[in-house]
C-alpha cells in the first residue's frame, strides 16, 4: 500500500509550478522530499548523527549528484556507472553548502549529510536552481536543528524583463545569470555572471529573487505542518564557562587590540598573537588547562576578532593600517614566461598570480558531458592553489572543491569579453604563489593581462576586487581589498568584477541578518571605485591585446568548405588530410556547421607558408571556373589524344585538354604544340553537350592563321551508306514457309 503522500505547490506563472512531496520516498532518512519542476525531479534526503563528533567544528557534507538514467542516457567511459562528482556538480554543492552552513547552531557537531540527487530531467527545467530548496525542505520535515528555512533561485533577465528560473534556452538570451539565496528576512549567498550590468540593476534582480524566495519558504512551513512538524532534538552543547571568558577577555583584549593596531605584515602579526596566546594560556595552572584548555583557545578567538573589528570601527584603522577604502600597493608585468603563448604576474600587497594561457583548435576544448548538460567551451579556466602559497606544507589530494570553485568564478567573469568569433580554444591556467586575501580576483587580473599578451583579442579588460563588511547592528565599515583574516572576522565577503561600463561576475556572502539594501549598493559603488583602480594598474601595464599572437604560438585560420566536398578533403581513410598536416607542419580540424552543413576547417600552425598551402588545397578543392574565363594551366601529363593540365591557381584541379583544341593547324602529335611543364593560358567553355566532360580550348585565344579554312564536314552519303535503312536489309527475302519454333521442338 501506498502511504500517505503530502504535497505542497509552489506557483511561478506562465504554467510552471514546483511541487514538493514527502511521504512517498526514502523513509528511513531523517528528512527526505521530491522536488519537481516539469519533469525535473529531485530527491532530498538530511541524515544527521545523535552523537557529535570529536571535532570543534560542524562535519557537514552537502553532496549533489546527477544520475544519468535521469536524461535516459549512458554513463561515458569504459566503466558505466556514475563516479566522482563533475565539476558541475561540485559547483552545486557550494552554493548549497554556503546557504546552510551559517544556520546550524554553532555548537552542533554531529556529522551532517544532505544528499540531493537528480532522478529525472525535463530539458526545459535546470535543476540546480531547485536544489537549495529540496535542502531546506528536507530539513524542515526532520528533528535536525537549524535555524530557519532558505530557498536558492535562478533569476535571468531578458530584453528588461526578469525571470525566475529561467530554461536553458531562456538563460542563452539572458544578459544576467544569477543565482541567489536567502531566508525569509535575509539574503545570504550571491553567485552569478552578467553581462556589463550596473550595481543598482544587480540590487534589482537580488531583491526580484528575494521575493521569489519568500514564497517558496511559506511553501515549506506549509508542508513541515501538514507531516507533522518535529520537535527539534536535544544535543549535547558545548561547554561555556562566563569566568574563563572574563579572565580571558581582560588580559588578551588590550593586547590584541594594539596588535592589530601596529599595521605588521601578516607574518609579523600572527607571531604576535601566538605569544599573546602562550602568555595567556600561563596564567593558568597545570590542572586549570586540563580542563579549560579548549575554552581559553576558543575564547582567545573570540577576543581576539571582537578587538580587531572594534578597531575598525572605533578608529578606521585595519591590519595593515590601511583605510577602509584604500587598495594595497599593485604591481604587474606580462610576457614573463618565454614558451607561453601568454603569461602575466599580478600581485597586490601579500597576493601573487601567475596566469598563463594557451591557443588551440576546437579539438582541445573542454567537453562537458553531463545528464542536465551537454556542451564544450572554447573558454575556459583553471586554478591551482598549492600550499607553499600559505606558507605551509600539506599534502596534495587532487583538485579541492574551493580551486574548482574560484576557478569558476574567474572564468565567468572573463569569459562573456571573450569575442564569439575568437577562432581559438583559449585555456587559462592561474597558479595562485602567494595568498593573502582573494587569490580568485588576482587570478582574473592576471587572467586579463595574459589574454591580452597572448593577443586574444578581449573585448574590454576586466578587473575585479573582494570586499568585506564590518558591522555591529549600528555602525558598519565596509573593507576594500580585504586580507585574509579580514574575511575571516567579517560579516560579508564579496567578491565583484567588470570592465569600465559594468560587472560581470560577483559572489556574495552574507553572514549577518538583515543586511539593508542601502548598506549593499553602498558596498557595491565601494567596490567599484575599487575596481577601477585595479583596472588603471591592469591597463597601465598592457593597454590593448597585442595585435597578433606571439611567434611561437600557433596561428589559427578557418575557412569554410561546402559539404560534398569534406570527403574528397579529407580522403580514404584521412589519407589525404593526413598527408596535408604532415607536409604542410599544420593541424587541421573539420567541423560540420549545425545551421548550414559547411564544413568548418580549422588550420592551427606556426609556419604561415605551411597555413597558406593548407589555403590552396582548399581553394584548389573549391575552385569553380566560369563560362568564358581565360585561366593559366600547367601540362601534367601528355596523353596520345591530349593533354591533362591544371589551373595553377587552383594546383590538382585537373582537366583534358583535347587535342582538337591544342592549335588552328591540324595537330599529329601533342608534343608538336605542348610539352610536360609547360604553361599557358586556356579559355574555358564548360561542360561539353556531346562528351559531357569539361572543355578547354587553346587555340580558342590564339590568332587564326592566315588563309585558315574549317576542314569540311564528314560527307553522311559515303560508302552507300543509305542501302543500310531497316527496308533495304533484303528481310524480305526471308522464307515464309519457315516452321515456328514450336514446330521444331515437335520434330
Amino acid at each position: 500500500m501506498i502511504p500517505q503522500v503530502f504535497k505542497e505547490v509552489i506557483d511561478l506563472g506562465n504554467g510552471r509550478e514546483i511541487s514538493i512531496e514527502t511521504g512517498k520516498l526514502a523513509k528511513q532518512a531523517h528528512g527526505s522530499v521530491v522536488v519537481q519542476s516539469g519533469n525535473t525531479m529531485l530527491l532530498c534526503t538530511v541524515v544527521s548523527n545523535y552523537d557529535a563528533a570529536d571535532v570543534d567544528f560542524l562535519p557537514l557534507t552537502v553532496d549533489y549528484r546527477e544520475k544519468f538514467a535521469a536524461a535516459g542516457r549512458y554513463p561515458g567511459g569504459f566503466f558505466k556507472r556514475e563516479a566522482r562528482p563533475s565539476t558541475e556538480e561540485i559547483l552545486v554543492m557550494r552554493i548549497v553548502d554556503r546557504v546552510l552552513r551559517p544556520l546550524f547552531p554553532k555548537d552542533y557537531h554531529a556529522e551532517t549529510q544532505v544528499m540531493i540527487q537528480l532522478m529525472s530531467l525535463d530539458k526545459d527545467v535546470m535543476p540546480d536552481a531547485l536544489a537549495g530548496l529540496a535542502a531546506s525542505a528536507a530539513l524542515q520535515l526532520s528533528d535536525i536543528p537549524f535555524e530557519t528555512p532558505i530557498s536558492e533561485v535562478r533569476v535571468g533577465r531578458i530584453d528588461g524583463e526578469f525571470i525566475i528560473n529561467p530554461s536553458f534556452s531562456q538563460l542563452e538570451q539572458s544578459d544576467i545569470d544569477m543565482v541567489i539565496g536567502a531566508s525569509e528576512d535575509s539574503v545570504m549567498m550571491v553567485e552569478g555572471e552578467m553581462s556589463e550590468i550596473s550595481e543598482e540593476e544587480m540590487v534589482e534582480a537580488i531583491k526580484v529573487a528575494h521575493e521569489a524566495i519568500k514564497v517558496q519558504i511559506e511553501a515549506q512551513k506549509r508542508l513541515a505542518e501538514k507531516a507533522g512538524k518535529k520537535e527539534t532534538r536535544e544535543y549535547q552543547t558545548e561547554a561555556e564557562d562566563d569566568v574563563v571568558l572574563e579572565k580571558v577577555k581582560a588580559f588578551a583584549y588590550n593586547k590584541c587590540y594594539e596588535i592589530a593596531k601596529q599595521a605588521s605584515s601578516k607574518q609579523d602579526r600572527g607571531l604576535a598573537f601566538s605569544e599573546v596566546k602562550e602568555e595567556l594560556l600561563a596564567q593558568f595552572t597545570d590542572e586549570e588547562l586540563e580542563e579549560v584548555s579548549d575554552l581559553v583557545s576558543k575564547y582567545y578567538s573570540k577576543i581576539q576578532k571582537e578587538a580587531v573589528r572594534n578597531l575598525v570601527l572605533e578608529e578606521g584603522i585595519r591590519l595593515d593600517g590601511r583605510k577602509t577604502t584604500e587598495v594595497r600597493p599593485i604591481w604587474c608585468e606580462v610576457d614573463y614566461l618565454p614558451s607561453t603563448h601568454g603569461s602575466s604576474i599580478f600581485t597586490r600587497g601579500e597576493t601573487q598570480a601567475l596566469a598563463t594561457v594557451t591557443l588551440g583548435t576546437s579539438r582541445e576544448a573542454n567537453m562537458v558531458d553531463n545528464p542536465s548538460l551537454e556542451t564544450e567551451e572554447r573558454f575556459y579556466l583553471h586554478y591551482n592553489f598549492p600550499p607553499f602559497s600559505t606558507g605551509e606544507a600539506r599534502p596534495l589530494r587532487g583538485t579541492s572543491r574551493r580551486e574548482i570553485g574560484h576557478g569558476n568564478l574567474a572564468q565567468r567573469a572573463l569569459k562573456r569579453m571573450v569575442p564569439e568569433d575568437c577562432p581559438y580554444t583559449v585555456r587559462i591556467v592561474s597558479e595562485v604563489l602567494e595568498s593573502n586575501g582573494s587569490s580568485s580576483m588576482a587570478t582574473v587580473c592576471a587572467g586579463t593581462m595574459a589574454l591580452m599578451d597572448a593577443g586574444v583579442q578581449i573585448k574590454k579588460p576586466v578587473s575585479g576586487i573582494a570586499m568585506g563588511l564590518i558591522s555591529d547592528g549600528e555602525r558598519y565599515a565596509v573593507l576594500s581589498d580585504i586580507l585574509g583574516d579580514e574575511d575571516h572576522l567579517g560579516d560579508m565577503d564579496f567578491k565583484v568584477t567588470g570592465t569600465e561600463d559594468g560587472i560581470t561576475a560577483c559572489q556574495m556572502d552574507i553572514k549577518i541578518k538583515g543586511l539593508s539594501y542601502e548598506i549593499l549598493v553602498n558596498a557595491l559603488n565601494q567596490a567599484k571605485e575599487g575596481r577601477m583602480h585595479i583596472l588603471g594598474k591592469l591597463t597601465d601595464t598592457i593597454a590593448t591585446p597585442n595585435v597578433d599572437v606571439k611567434p611561437h604560438a600557433p596561428k589559427m585560420v578557418t575557412a569554410t568548405l561546402p559539404n560534398d566536398l569534406i570527403g574528397a578533403f579529407i580522403g580514404p581513410g584521412g589519407k589525404v588530410i593526413q598527408e596535408l598536416q604532415k607536409t604542410t607542419n599544420t593541424t587541421i580540424v573539420i567541423n560540420e556547421d549545425p545551421v548550414t552543413g559547411e564544413g568548418i576547417v580549422e588550420i592551427l600552425g606556426n609556419d604561415q607558408e605551411g597555413i597558406d598551402k593548407v589555403l590552396a588545397a582548399i581553394d584548389s578543392l573549391t575552385f569553380k571556373p566560369e563560362v568564358g574565363s581565360i585561366y593559366e594551366v600547367k601540362v601534367i601529363k601528355l596523353l596520345d589524344f591530349g593533354a591533362v593540365v591544371e589551373y595553377t591557381e587552383a594546383p590538382g584541379n585537373e582537366v583534358l585538354l583535347h587535342v582538337s583544341e591544342l592549335a588552328w593547324e591540324r595537330t599529329e602529335n601533342v608534343t608538336d604544340v605542348v610539352n610536360l611543364g609547360d604553361i599557358f593560358d586556356v579559355k574555358y567553355f564548360g561542360v561539353d553537350p556531346k562528351t559531357r566532360k569539361e572543355k578547354v580550348s587553346r587555340k580558342a585565344i590564339l590568332p587564326k592563321p592566315e588563309g585558315w579554312q574549317p576542314r569540311p564536314p564528314r560527307d553522311n552519303n559515303r560508302g552507300n551508306r543509305d542501302n543500310r535503312g531497316r527496308d533495304n536489309r533484303n528481310r524480305d527475302n526471308r522464307r515464309d514457309d519457315r516452321r515456328p519454333r514450336g514446330d521444331k521442338k515437335e520434330d
